[in-house]
């Protein structure tokens, strides 16, 4: 961990300093000589640990929140916020949450250049594709936006929402209760389903992506083996309105799970679970507790590995 968080300070640091280069040799209209000016850390903090929790909390110490135009800069303003939050995975829950509120804070001085950050932070935490996504980070998000004096409340509806949704089945939390229908008409809920763990999958049959993940869990050995061995159940779950896609698709899916849909739309109508894309693993122990929230196969694969 420790040289992977001072190989993660340097690349930034020569990171930054390359691109100062190449934009000074490079320079056109507003982006003439601007680069993202990174903190130094005292030569004093030497442990990594310590580098990386000063380095996120004083990241924005030189940045003018006050100066609009680097929303038109994302050369600048992205990079930034990328490395920001690749920092964060380094330091602990409460110091990111401090950070990011902070900052938050700092750019709560021009209203526009809150309204960007908080768009930046729901691209690059909350979009189901994007490859940094974390629902964790960006609940601190949301805290600071909702808090911020800045907005006036029409504009905290959304954010109020997205809050609501991402604080259903967290990790570590029961996961909402529900109700299934078989292709006979047969009913079940989710909490009558007996197994060590329990794998949610919320898919639609037209969807590219979760005809992917079916390929992938029903060729996984270990996924095999552990349902095989009564370890482990997965609860295929379509959640829309159109049965007869259903049907036509039920076909397709591995005998060995546990086929169904919803027949009163309540998981999506209520929001019973964030769906905001599909597919949506959620991977359950015994009791019902999340433990893995709308991940990647990859992800379950490797719990499972442990």
């Amino acid at each position: 961990m420790r040289i992977k968080i001072f190989c993660l300070l340097s690349f930034i640091s020569i990171f930054i300093a390359c691109k100062g280069q190449q934009e000074n040799q490079t320079e056109t209209g507003n982006a003439k000589g601007r680069t993202f000016q990174m903190v130094s850390v005292p030569g004093v903090i030497t442990e990594p640990e310590d580098r990386a929790a000063y380095l996120v909390k004083h990241y924005w110490d030189k940045f003018d929140f006050m100066d609009t135009t680097l929303i038109h800069l994302p050369e600048i303003t992205e990079q930034a916020i990328s490395n920001y939050i690749d920092l964060m995975k380094y330091v602990p829950a409460e110091e990111a949450s401090s950070s990011i509120k902070d900052m938050m804070n700092r750019a709560s001085a021009d209203s526009m250049m809150f309204v960007y950050f908080a768009g930046l932070y729901e691209k690059y935490l909350y979009d189901a594709n994007s490859p940094m996504r974390d629902e964790s980070l960006y609940i601190y998000v949301l805290d600071a936006v909702l808090e911020a004096p800045v907005l006036d409340e029409v504009s905290k509806i959304r954010p109020a929402h997205l809050l609501e949704l991402a604080l259903k089945n967290r990790e570590g939390d029961p996961a909402a209760d529900f109700t299934y229908t078989l292709a006979d008409g047969k009913k079940g809920t989710l909490y009558h389903i007996k197994a060590d763990y329990l794998l949610l999958f919320f898919y639609n049959p037209d969807c590219h992506a979760c005809k992917e993940v079916t390929d992938q869990l029903a060729a996984s050995p270990i996924v095999t083996e552990w349902i095989k061995d009564d370890k482990l159940k997965v609860l295929a779950v379509y959640p829309d309105e159109d049965l007869e896609a259903w049907k036509s698709h039920i076909s397709y899916m591995s005998a060995s799970w546990i086929n169904s849909y919803d027949s009163t739309v309540s998981l999506k109508n209520d929001e019973i679970y964030d769906l905001k894309a599909m597919p949506a693993l959620y991977l359950l122990d015994k009791d019902k507790k999340v433990i893995l929230k709308d991940v990647t196969f990859n992800q379950v694969e490797n719990y499972l590995k442990r």
